[in-house]
């Protein structure tokens, strides 16, 4: 088989993959139906932590929760969810939400949506005592 048609046919499969991805709905952004599922998003990964107030974000993409261990966000991150302790978190006010930035390798800055209201009561939120 010529180079040329093995190219054309690997870019047409992803490209298809692609399409078909987005068609049957896999592309879209996770959404917490109501607190309960954020809590159940953060105990999936944080089974032993115990869970407390939950602020679901007015776009349902993200939760700030409270736990035993200080506050945590639970965010959507693609079609699944990710959860991170906030405990060193620095958060900066942007045009659309927050931009959090952690110590955290794997997950260095998080930029979640939230209303202007929303992200004064975020940021209140965040405080840790140390």
């Amino acid at each position: 088989m010529p180079l040329s048609v093995l190219i054309a046919l690997v870019v047409g499969g992803i490209a298809g993959v692609a399409i078909l991805t987005h068609l049957f709905g896999f592309s879209k952004l996770h959404r917490f139906d109501d607190a309960e599922a954020a809590r159940m998003a953060f105990l999936r990964e944080w089974p032993d932590v115990a869970t407390g107030t939950i602020t679901l974000s007015a776009d349902r993409h993200s939760a700030l929760i409270e736990t035993n261990k200080g506050p945590a966000l639970v965010w959507a991150m693609g079609a699944d969810s990710s959860v991170r302790f906030l405990a060193d978190a620095d958060a900066q006010d942007t045009k659309t939400g927050l931009s959090i930035r952690l110590a955290d390798l794997t997950a260095p800055n998080i930029r979640i949506r939230l209303a202007p209201d929303e992200r004064r009561a975020w940021l209140t939120s965040m405080k840790v005592p140390r």
